[in-house]
């Protein structure tokens, strides 16, 4: 299967766009979902000073994707990455200096 199969037909093509450009491209996608337990040191290397980085692990996030390597992250590190910005938007609150 083809990396991009991977991201859903859902979205236009603009919003894609950023896929056309990715390191992963090419890559055989299994590098991306390892096995629980398993490394995920090559997939991150190949996210590593990819120019769509951030569009990957924005779509991630945004699409809510719970597994695999996207952006260069696990989904715990997404995990985190969308409870920091909970807690950044959250009413009343005060940024600690």
């Amino acid at each position: 299967m083809e990396f991009t199969a991977l991201l859903g037909q859902s979205l236009g093509g603009a919003e894609r766009s950023w896929q056309s450009r990715a390191n992963c491209m090419g890559v055989d996608p299994e590098l991306f979902f390892p096995e629980r337990g398993s490394s995920t040191r090559e997939a991150k290397e190949v996210c590593r000073g990819c120019v769509v980085q951030a569009d990957c692990l924005e779509f991630a996030i945004a699409n809510g994707e719970k597994f695999g390597i996207w952006g260069g992250m696990s989904e715990r590190e997404r995990r985190r990455v969308r409870r920091a910005r909970l807690v950044i938007k959250q009413p009343g609150r005060v940024a600690a200096s």
